[in-house]
């Protein structure tokens, strides 16, 4: 998203150095889903909007239901005409995930980051938005910053980092089979730890 430029190296994106590519055209095709989300002091309509300006009514529903937040938008007094207060104070944490969530599916990007996208969200919540994402994740690059590894299992490359460096990198069986940090903590999270 370049909030920050590098100081060594260099990002590519499709072979190009991201730090060439004009800010505003590299974050047009990028969402984002925070672990924290940013809600505007707005409706939950206009919020879930955000994610592409332009959007027409029935987009933004199917966007909410593949987030799994219709059911409980369409519970609250007034619908998708909840305001939801300054940064979503009036919703539950996992509520405004999910919003954030359909934002993001909203804006279509070919490239998605998410940030913990799914620890404000209980278990069976979280099982129902996974498999959501998964569907988002088709045919784009996705980055996932995680602690859960239940939630990246199913990625092409994990990149374990520890103290800022990458240490080890693979899917998650060859991650598993190499024994390493990333094994330990899969057996420490899934209780398979032996002390």
């Amino acid at each position: 998203m370049r909030l920050y430029d590098v100081q060594n190296g260099k990002i590519l994106l499709d072979g190009q150095d991201i730090s060439t590519i004009n800010k505003h055209n590299l974050r047009e095709n990028i969402a984002f889903i925070p672990q924290h989300p940013s809600l505007f002091h707005r409706t939950i309509y206009e919020n879930i909007l955000y994610g592409r300006i332009g959007a027409n009514y029935e987009e933004v529903i199917n966007a909410s239901k593949k987030a799994h937040a219709h059911e409980f938008i369409v519970n609250l007094p007034q619908g998708y005409d909840t305001h939801v207060g300054e940064r979503g104070i009036k919703l539950s944490g996992g509520q405004c995930q999910r919003i954030a969530i359909a934002r993001a599916i909203l804006k279509d990007a070919p490239i998605l980051i998410l940030d913990e996208a799914t620890s404000s969200l209980d278990s069976l919540t979280e099982k129902l938005i996974q498999e959501s994402l998964h569907v988002a994740m088709n045919n784009r690059t996705v980055i996932v910053i995680a602690h859960r590894l239940s939630t990246i299992l199913s990625m092409d490359k994990i990149l374990v980092m520890d103290k800022g460096k990458i240490i080890e990198m693979g899917n998650h069986k060859q991650l598993i089979d190499a024994g390493g940090f990333y094994d330990a903590l899969w057996n420490a999270q899934s209780g398979h730890s032996f002390i």
